[in-house]
């Protein structure tokens, strides 16, 4: 992380100019943050639709795996490895 500068050292340009360029990366984040949020809409919609033609098929939807991590994630017992959501 880059350590913040000398506010006190710095000319009424050079501040106006830090406050724009950490305006305009602020703005890239939030611009990418929200495309992550729409690419994990899309995701999240497209397992709810196959999750409902499987139960609509008579397929188990869920199993006792997903039981087991559901329990461990609400027991605090869950790890980040191979962490699939249910």
């Amino acid at each position: 992380m880059d350590t913040f500068p000398d506010l006190g050292s710095l000319s009424d340009q050079e501040l106006k100019d830090l406050i724009q360029q950490l305006t305009d990366e602020e703005q890239e984040v939030s611009y990418r943050r929200r495309i992550l949020h729409g690419k994990i809409d899309i995701l999240r919609a497209e397992l709810v639709n196959r999750l409902r033609k499987k139960h609509e098929g008579g397929e188990e939807v869920i199993s006792g795996a997903d039981v087991q991590r559901l329990t461990d994630i609400l027991a605090g017992r869950a790890t980040g490895a191979g962490d699939d959501t249910i």
